[in-house]
């Protein structure tokens, strides 16, 4: 009666398990997998959208309204670049400078091809003019950038530009990209897109916004977040450490950009101070209604984002890593153990930010040393405020970014 019974209640057992079948761990994992997945695509499709949008509204004009008047004035047309090769070296004077370690000065004139552009297959004269600070003598098989100007009567002068350098550039881009893939693998494909994303969100967006005179901390900051939505997407999908990271790059470079702002008005700076400034300044001058002011501030944030974003990421993949092995750990734990990780970050990192920056302008801070300044007027000048500013600037948001980026993911690690 008992085997019966027992035979009875493992058959209804067994139906229950046909009917209501118990989801397996993997299951889970699978389902969870799958809703990141479409959460990253939905995501990534929604930026690309936005992309789409912003190239929209910053071209539009000038496709409806047209390439623009031909003439800018009664006698001169718009300067146009173009690309050509050097078929022949006309006339030349060149001459070896002594008091510049030998190079060289003088002017050539050069038969030249036409490669690009509505001259196309034409040949011309164009002159080369150079000295130490400024060009290089080209010779025969160059290519060359050339600056083409053509009046209202039909006349056409040309002039060497610049050398053409972008085969030499395409093969150390090539070899960087090799490295990147072959040592980070997929995650190095990953991050180069990402790069090459940024890259043109900078070039294609940022800056025709800033020449058209959106605001340049509030348009640049904006564009940052963009910028790390995307790459933290493609990176890791939408999953919570990516989401620990990017909120935590958002809050340190806002920080960054604060502290940023707060010590240019206490110490009277600002982006007009800025050593490239002058042409913008002229720009302003001619019409384009770029806000100078706020350069430096955007500057900071740029310069800041890759650091921020580096510091985050890292910090949200090690909780994440620290949780798997001691589910355990409680939020305060898990708190700690990011700041113990942030900490061994702080030193190096903060290192490479300020040396990148006086590292830049490092010409300039032999020149302003020669004068026999001291160290203490010397760091009062102008454009050394400027580095140091930007530098401490940047530091700053990417130390907070540590604390910050740790209780945002221990928080959302243990509401998971």
């Amino acid at each position: 009666m008992a085997n019966k019974t027992y035979s009875i209640v493992k058959r209804i057992n067994d139906n229950m398990k046909k009917t209501h079948p118990k989801k397996s761990p993997d299951t889970a994992s699978q389902t969870k997998n799958k809703t990141y997945e479409k959460s990253s695509i939905f995501v990534l499709l929604l930026s690309f959208v936005i992309f789409l949008g912003a190239l929209f509204l910053i071209y539009s004009k000038d496709i409806l309204n047209g390439a623009g008047e031909i003439f800018t004035s009664q006698s001169e047309r718009i300067a146009e670049y173009e690309t050509a090769a050097v078929v022949e070296i006309v006339n030349e004077s060149v001459k070896a400078e002594e008091i510049t370690d030998g190079s060289l000065s003088g002017s050539q004139e050069l038969k030249v091809i036409i490669k690009s552009g509505r001259y196309k297959g034409e040949e011309m004269i164009a002159n080369n003019y150079f000295y130490p600070l400024n060009g290089v003598p080209a010779s025969k098989g160059d290519n060359v950038t050339l600056l083409i100007k053509t009046y209202a009567d039909g006349e056409r002068y040309a002039s060497v530009y610049e050398i053409n350098r972008i085969p030499v550039l395409a093969v150390f881009l090539l070899l960087f990209f090799l490295v990147v893939i072959k040592i980070g693998g997929l995650t190095g494909l990953k991050s180069l897109i990402g790069l090459i994303f940024t890259i043109i969100c900078l070039f294609a967006i940022l800056i025709p916004m800033l020449l058209k005179g959106a605001p340049t901390v509030l348009t640049t900051f904006i564009m940052c977040a963009y910028i790390a939505l995307v790459n933290f997407t493609i990176l890791g999908g939408i999953h919570r450490k990516t989401i620990s990271a990017f909120l935590g790059t958002v809050s340190g470079t806002f920080l960054a950009l604060v502290f940023g702002m707060a010590v240019q008005y206490l110490s009277k700076i600002d982006g007009y101070r800025l050593e490239d400034a002058e042409p913008l300044y002229q720009l302003k001058y001619a019409g384009v209604p770029i806000h100078i002011q706020g350069l430096l501030t955007a500057s900071i944030i740029i310069c800041a984002l890759g650091a921020v974003m580096d510091v985050a990421m890292s910090i949200s993949s090690s909780l994440e890593e620290v949780h798997t092995a001691n589910p355990a750990y409680s939020r305060t734990e898990l708190f700690r153990s990011g700041m113990n990780i942030g900490r061994d970050m702080v030193g190096t990192m903060t290192n490479t930010l300020i040396l990148a920056f006086l590292g830049s302008e490092f010409t300039l801070i032999i020149f302003l040393y020669s004068r026999s300044m001291t160290f203490y007027h010397l760091f009062s000048t102008a454009f050394i405020v400027l580095e140091t500013i930007s530098g401490i600037s940047s530091s700053i948001g990417m130390i907070l970014a540590i604390p910050l980026t740790a209780l945002i993911s221990s928080t959302l690690i243990k509401k998971s």
